[in-house]
């Protein structure tokens, strides 16, 4: 299936000391081949079943125009487009605060590229802080399954600086160990990252 822009381009995937969470239940999913996006979801699902967080992926409206029918009983879309930019990928609400945050992966060994990033996803984070919505990234590192929550201030201003001269368009995986909250894997949920995220609110009540 082809899935186009409001503008008309194809749609193509992009590769896509702060505390480190440790769980005494850490396990290692890198063998069951799950996408950041399954683990998330999953995540999710195990908090909304024990009423810890109401968050869910974001639906992203198309708008179908090719349809295929090779059976009676079935049909098969051909060609669509996107009828507007996305925006993140998550949003919801925990521990009455409101959630919104975006999900991208990297087979980059030192450096998360800010390439997998649109402006307009940026804008929308930028918007997001403005109001006090706690906003931020969640970027995994495939090849050796190191997963961080990256505060969305933070991602904007290295967005903002990638067009300065001579200051580079991506952010150092040593820079993300520094600023960034680190997570491991663990059972249930199997990305923890909302004990990212209470780092991030307690951080927000002692800058205020």
């Amino acid at each position: 299936m082809t899935i186009k822009y409001p503008n008309g381009k194809s749609f193509i995937q992009n590769d896509s000391n702060p505390p480190k969470i440790h769980n005494h239940n850490s396990i290692n999913y890198a063998k069951r081949g799950m996408s950041l996006e399954s683990e998330i979801n999953d995540s999710n699902q195990y908090y909304l079943q024990n009423n810890i967080a109401v968050i869910h992926k974001k639906p992203t409206p198309i708008r179908i125009v090719s349809v295929d029918y090779p059976k009676r009983s079935a049909a098969k879309i051909k060609e669509a487009y996107f009828q507007q930019a996305s925006t993140t990928d998550y949003n919801g609400v925990y521990n009455g605060k409101y959630i919104d945050f975006d999900a991208k992966e990297t087979k980059n060994k030192t450096s998360f590229p800010l390439s997998n990033f649109h402006e307009h996803q940026i804008e929308h984070m930028r918007k997001c802080l403005a109001q006090g919505g706690i906003c931020f990234a969640i970027i995994k590192f495939t090849l050796d399954n190191t997963i961080f929550v990256l505060d969305a201030s933070i991602l904007i201003d290295y967005w903002d600086k990638q067009n300065i001269i001579n200051e580079r368009k991506s952010i150092p995986k040593n820079d993300l160990f520094k600023k960034a909250i680190q997570i491991d894997y663990q059972i249930n949920p199997i990305i923890p990252y909302l004990d990212g995220v209470d780092i991030l609110i307690n951080q927000l009540k002692k800058e205020k």
